[in-house]
């Protein structure tokens, strides 16, 4: 049913091949493209990238909660227009879960 093919990476521009084993675990998965880069260059690309779960380094704002007034921060940029809570207030306003 499936056949290897011979596909060009587009990110070093080698050709590799799709094997029939790979198409048919993408069908098995509903993925609808084709791979677009060899393995080696998927590896490299996944590397780059930082791993779930690793926070990355955020700007973090200075701000004062509208409802106690303690300091707190804040990682956008606080606006007048609308009130900012520190963590324990704005859970203790939040609706509760059932």
């Amino acid at each position: 049913m499936y056949q290897d093919k011979t596909l060009v990476c587009k990110d070093c521009g080698n050709e590799f091949v799709f094997t029939a084993g790979e198409q048919e675990f993408y069908a098995e998965k509903g993925f609808q493209n084709e791979p677009t880069r060899c393995k080696p260059c998927r590896i490299a690309r996944k590397n780059s990238r930082p791993a779930t779960g690793e926070a990355q380094q955020r700007e973090m704002y200075e701000t004062t909660c509208a409802q106690c007034g303690a300091a707190t921060r804040v990682p956008f940029i606080p606006k007048n227009d609308r009130p900012i809570y520190c963590s324990e207030c704005y859970a203790s306003r939040r609706a509760p879960r059932y």
